[in-house]
């Protein structure tokens, strides 16, 4: 048999480090899991109460909006207004989506197709990549590396590229680089795009997630940001409502219209309950979102300072909930999937392979910051011990 689309996906590159994983589990090992960036803090008690309230109303229980609820989309206008001091129109420029990918996903199908150009960063998230190319659209990549300034690399790729690209996919704070940008690569993105009609779209999953005083900029909150594109933002991150899926898609108006045109035969929206408890999370959450870059930032220190003490130089990232460290020299050859394995089967912590997130990924390893500091600390033991060429 010949399944459309299918086809085109490439195997998952960290199963073999998953399978590993569940046998050592199976056989009874303590495996640290560093790998998968899963969120482990629990949501906040306040939100679970109201999703238990409002999923005993059997009014709850019906078909919602596909757009989301009126006071959702308001909920997510106020904490746009209270965070970069953005005015949206919850009517036209926000959407509600059953999770980021979903919204990305479905985005692209109205965006682009078969003969359309998609510039994305990479190493990326993978959906970022196959989104568009799901849609039919060809996708060129663009390097996130410290060693180029990224907006003259992405333009160099955008004015080389032919035909020209039909939207910019762009994710600051990035995963899993951690690479952060200031607010004059959005002025400068945006430029880019006016000039020549480009759909731009911001993947601001990490937007509630960063540390050390650095404030993630949105699109938006530059001067024709909403002219050009929308921004995805998610509740799984900084709100820790990751199995919830609740995401939005925010921004140009007409972009908006399109992917609710396309999500009304498609779906009827998320389970009306998690639409209610997520306003209470946007609306009396902001205390609860910097508890959870505090333990983010707990838990960063402790893996960081034990890494470098460990002879592991690793810089600390801005933001995110991952650190992406370069394989130590001694082990290079190893490459990342090899590396990731011997640091299961030595040191018992599962990592991610960069090539994961696309060849350039290679030469990394990607922590997710989803355990505790006590495990995180007993995970840098482990690594100690097994990194004996350092």
């Amino acid at each position: 048999m010949e399944f459309r689309r299918i086809h085109s996906l490439p195997p998952y590159v960290f199963a073999k480090v998953d399978a590993l994983k569940r046998e050592a589990r199976q056989a009874g090992e303590d495996i640290i899991d560093l790998g998968f960036g899963n969120p482990d803090i629990p949501t906040n008690p306040v939100v679970v109460e109201k999703l238990t309230e409002a999923a005993r109303n059997p009014r709850n229980h019906r078909y919602s909006q596909s757009r989301g609820i009126p006071n959702l989309r308001k909920a997510v206008a106020d904490r746009y207004q209270r965070r970069f001091g953005i005015e949206l129109d919850h009517e036209t420029e926000i959407i509600n989506t059953i999770g980021a990918k979903e919204g990305l996903s479905h985005l692209m199908w109205a965006l682009v197709q078969p003969g359309d150009v998609a510039l994305v960063p990479e190493p990326s998230y993978p959906i970022h990549i196959y989104a568009p190319l799901l849609a039919g659209a060809e996708v060129r990549k663009v390097r996130v590396s410290a060693d180029e300034d990224f907006f003259e690399r992405m333009e160099r790729t955008f004015h080389d590229s032919w035909p020209r690209p039909r939207v910019i996919l762009v994710s600051f704070p990035h995963n899993p680089t951690t690479m952060c940008v200031e607010e004059d690569f959005f002025v400068r993105l945006v430029a880019l795009a006016k000039e020549y009609g480009v759909f731009v779209i911001n993947d601001f999953a990490y937007a509630d997630v960063s540390f050390d005083g650095y404030s993630p900029p949105s699109l938006l909150q530059v001067p024709g940001g909403k002219d050009v594109g929308v921004e995805l933002y998610t509740m799984t991150k900084g709100h820790s409502m990751a199995g919830w899926r609740v995401g939005f898609v925010v921004g140009n108006a007409e972009m908006v219209a399109a992917l609710a045109k396309l999500k009304s035969y498609l779906d009827y929206g998320t389970f009306q309950p998690i639409q209610i408890a997520s306003i209470i999370a946007l609306n009396e959450g902001d205390g609860f979102v910097s508890e959870v870059n505090a333990t983010y930032t707990r838990r960063r220190d402790v893996l960081i300072d034990g890494l470098n003490r460990a002879g592991w130089k690793v810089e600390a990232p801005k933001g995110t909930m991952f650190v992406w460290a370069p394989i130590p020299d001694p082990y290079r050859e190893l490459g990342s999937v090899d590396f990731a394995i011997d640091l299961l089967q030595r040191a018992k912590v599962a990592v991610s392979p960069g090539v994961g997130f696309g060849v350039s990924g290679e030469g990394y390893v990607r922590f997710a910051l989803v355990e505790n500091e006590h495990r995180i600390a007993q995970a840098v033991r482990g690594l100690r011990k097994a990194l004996d060429r350092l």
